[in-house]
């Protein structure tokens, strides 16, 4: 397993779109993405923050159902 980056929120959002993820909104520093995955519809939040914390970008992928591995193939 790959270690986690520390990436500006930018990258994330633009790594999370590659993968599916479309922003629904944002609302001061927290931007709202959807993904529809069959009948379900997953939600996660990103910060806009610079750089986002690595233990908070770790939650993010476990939301996302998204590997360290396949996060980075979308950089």
């Amino acid at each position: 397993m790959s270690k986690i980056p520390s990436l500006n929120y930018g990258k994330v959002i633009k790594a999370l779109q590659r993968d599916g993820w479309v922003v629904v909104r944002q609302r001061g520093s927290h931007i709202r993405l959807q993904k529809h995955i069959n009948d379900e519809i997953l939600k996660l939040t990103v910060p806009a923050h610079k750089p986002i914390k690595r233990s908070t970008l770790s939650h993010i992928l476990k939301q996302a159902r998204v590997s360290i591995d396949e996060f980075r193939e979308n950089l």
